[in-house]
């Protein structure tokens, strides 16, 4: 749906709550937002989470860790356990006594396990029927996202190599999401819609890097395209508040204003693609403390039934082979990871057991 007006009541109400998180650690500039000065609310200094590396599991300390101590998520296999571990990642990720440097710990065992339950039909029903009513909305929706793009990624050759990335820090998160805002300001598109773009594309802006098909930048353009007359206007296409921008202006070229799935289909010729980006631009739209997940998500590649999680600081200018990527850093694979067989599970139940 396509607001005609920005800052309708309901709106500004939603932009101030996101806003007030967000300036729990700094005061920001809302030149692109609301007039009304908003003052910097500090966040409480108590700990309701424990630090990770505090964790005594012999497994999870057995794993190897990623240059910031970091190791790949541990998810459980019963079920129940796995309902309350979505319960708390839900409700601490959006608490603001969470401190900040937690979130990307937290964020990411959310994110694996979307990615492992969008394979398991069975599983994924059973969680949403027995989770509590306030949470089931969000995660059909996460779950109907990430489907969408696995359907996607089957269309595709993948081959076993890392692409020539470098995976970069994004954009801080308050800037990003004033980026989206200014967008919406200007052209109509909602703010949510550009943010499910940049996060599918980029993982909001963590890739640098060539696509197959040598789009580039935060927002994967081609150059012929943002070269048109009104997209690119001059700005860096590796830029992310130009290329932010220059997304919408080109979905209101593709026609997205009155058409949402037409306009999408004109940003990537996919039925897959637009609806995985529907589906998350609608979760932010009922739950928009979403965006402190998605923003902290890592970046992951999927061969196969291997999914590696590649961790900003990696840099390479040519295709990684995998067996290279795995020997050179260890903690990208999943702690089930078996390298005599590729990859298999660890048992024959639970979140490990893929459908196929």
């Amino acid at each position: 749906m396509i607001r005609s007006h920005f800052f309708s009541f309901k709106y500004k109400l939603l932009f101030i709550h996101i806003i007030i998180y967000l300036l729990s650690f700094s005061t920001i500039n809302v030149e692109y937002a609301i007039a009304t000065p908003i003052k910097t609310f500090k966040r409480h200094k108590e700990n309701l989470y424990n630090h990770p590396s505090q964790t005594s599991n012999s497994l999870v300390n057995s794993l190897p860790s990623m240059p910031d101590g970091r190791h790949y998520p541990v998810i459980p296999d019963d079920n129940f356990d796995l309902i309350k571990l979505i319960i708390n990642l839900d409700k601490t990720i959006k608490n603001p006594s969470t401190p900040e440097s937690h979130l990307p710990y937290l964020a990411h065992k959310q994110q694996v396990i979307y990615r492992r339950l969008a394979l398991n039909k069975d599983k994924s029903e059973f969680i949403i029927t027995n989770l509590p009513l306030e949470l089931k909305d969000t995660v059909k929706k996460h779950l109907i996202a990430r489907n969408h793009l696995v359907q996607l990624s089957k269309k595709y050759k993948i081959d076993p190599f890392i692409p020539a990335w470098t995976i970069i820090p994004p954009e801080p998160i308050h800037k990003l999401l004033l980026y989206y805002l200014k967008a919406e300001h200007s052209t109509g598109i909602d703010w949510e819609i550009l943010a499910a773009i940049n996060l599918i594309e980029s993982g909001m802006g963590r890739i640098k890097g060539l696509s197959v098909a040598s789009a580039q930048g935060p927002m994967q353009f081609l150059p012929t395209t943002w070269n048109e007359p009104g997209i690119g206007q001059g700005g860096d296409i590796n830029d992310p508040h130009d290329s932010i921008q220059a997304a919408a202006r080109y979905l209101v070229r593709r026609g997205a204003l009155s058409d949402l799935k037409k306009g999408l289909w004109g940003y990537n010729n996919n039925d897959d693609y637009g609806l995985a980006v529907i589906a998350y631009a609608s979760l932010l739209r009922v739950d928009p403390l979403a965006y402190l997940g998605l923003y902290n998500w890592e970046i992951h590649f999927n061969y196969q039934d291997l999914d590696l999680w590649i961790p900003v600081g990696f840099d390479s200018k040519q295709k990684v082979p995998l067996s290279t990527f795995i020997k050179d850093l260890p903690a990208s694979t999943p702690p089930d990871y078996d390298p005599t067989k590729l990859f298999v599970f660890s048992s024959g139940k639970g979140i490990n057991q893929q459908s196929r």
